[in-house]
């Protein structure tokens, strides 16, 4: 059964209004994402508050997947208060955190997560994705809703945008074809919505699988 999470309902009445105030989030298309039932949301990673704009957009809680060290730090005790799940980057699997994050697809709750598993400061529109999304997208029979954040995070911005896609269902597709569908649906949403002149200076690569992941 899933935890109240009072810690983050605090959170969301006292901080998200604010953050909306400060940023000034233009968020598209959030009725993509399911009022209820298991959901994967996936997009690309720019920033540390990604996930809080994320979560601005819908009621439900949304349970992030989150580097490690952010757990084993002085406010580890808040991450794991608001249900993030941690992921070590240095480990080839994470298999414990592919496991909690579809323990908490099979009770019906929201995932977020970057395919990219960190944040880009590289000039590639996108990093190589990782399998995770779409792996425990095929292991729940969940849906994997897209996103694309652009944008600064600057106060009163007036570029800061959030798109999401229409939901993507990779229940009928091999590993590699349905990481493929993500990329290419995210990469999609961002050179839509990306300024025209900061999508000049960067570099947009074709989908490029690992050849080293088990196919299942």
């Amino acid at each position: 059964m899933t935890k109240k999470y009072y810690l983050y309902k605090v959170f969301r009445v006292i901080f998200l209004p604010l953050f909306k105030f400060v940023f000034r989030p233009k968020i598209i298309n959030e009725q993509y994402i399911p009022k209820n039932g298991a959901a994967i949301i996936a997009g690309n990673h720019k920033h540390a508050l990604d996930p809080i704009l994320v979560d601005v957009c819908t009621k439900r809680i949304v349970f992030t997947l989150a580097k490690k060290n952010l757990h084993d730090g002085i406010f580890g005790f808040f991450f794991r208060a608001v249900g993030t799940i941690p992921v070590d980057l240095n480990s080839a699997t994470n298999k414990a955190a592919s496991d909690a994050a579809t323990e908490k697809l099979k009770e019906g709750n929201l995932i977020n997560l970057s395919p990219e598993a960190k944040r880009n400061y590289t000039e590639e529109l996108l990093l190589p994705f990782k399998y995770g999304a779409v792996s425990m997208a095929k292991k729940t029979n969940s849906i994997i809703v897209p996103y694309s954040i652009t944008g600064s995070y600057k106060m009163f911005s007036k570029n800061l945008k959030i798109v999401f896609g229409k939901p993507i269902d990779v229940s009928k597709l091999d590993m590699e074809k349905a990481n493929e569908k993500l990329f290419n649906a995210i990469k999609k949403l961002l050179e839509e919505n990306m300024d025209k002149n900061e999508l000049e200076t960067k570099v947009i690569s074709k989908y490029s699988g690992i050849v080293s992941v088990k196919k299942s």
